[in-house]
């Protein structure tokens, strides 16, 4: 059985960590701008995805391992920065295609990269490692307390950042009949993109 006493506490406190503008908010913004309300509702689905592989992975009793060689996190973290670098040339090149009446992405694509983005965030598996074990309370099956922990989490920043991206992607629909204005968006999701990829590259380096 589930220690469902604890609810009430867990939910606040991952309401304190999802409140702060983050990188996942952060790129969620960059999605709506630069494909619209569609396009960040399946990044936000790739994103939980990749939460989901973590929660899994810490529950699975992973999570340790990956505590333990902070080398690979750093390394994963890397790989993570280089990919928003990609996504920052990516969308310039759309915004150059745009011009040209041709700047749609693949569907599929835009789920693609919110899993890469999401599985290339290994904070997500250290705040699972330091959470979910805090709120085990008198469960009689911690693993399975913990996933359900973890599925309440993911289905918490599904609902909340995918709300945010698609509110974002309300200026993509208004503007997007502007080639000008269509450009001017897809520049403001690759800066967003550049300045993740800064953010991560500086706090590897400070670490």
């Amino acid at each position: 059985m589930m220690d469902l006493a604890i609810l009430p506490s867990y939910i606040a406190v991952i309401l304190l960590f999802l409140a702060p503008p983050g990188p996942d908010m952060l790129y969620m913004l960059a999605v709506g701008l630069e494909g619209g309300r569609l396009s960040a509702l399946r990044a936000i689905l790739g994103i939980g995805t990749g939460m989901s592989v973590y929660a899994a992975a810490v529950v699975a009793g992973m999570g340790g391992v990956a505590q333990s060689h902070p080398s690979v996190l750093d390394a994963v973290r890397i790989l993570g920065a280089a990919y928003l670098l990609w996504l920052a040339y990516a969308t310039m090149r759309s915004a150059r295609r745009a011009i040209n009446g041709n700047g749609d992405i693949a569907p599929g694509r835009w789920y693609l990269r919110g899993v890469l983005v999401s599985l290339t965030n290994p904070k997500i598996i250290l705040f699972y490692l330091a959470m979910l074990p805090q709120f085990i309370g008198s469960a009689d099956n911690p693993e399975f307390q913990m996933a359900v922990l973890g599925a309440i989490n993911v289905l918490m920043e599904v609902v909340l950042y995918g709300c945010i991206g698609m509110l974002s992607g309300f200026f993509h629909a208004r503007l997007t009949g502007s080639t000008k204005a269509t450009v001017a968006l897809n520049h403001v999701a690759c800066a967003v993109y550049v300045v993740l990829a800064a953010v991560i590259v500086v706090e590897i380096l400070l670490a």
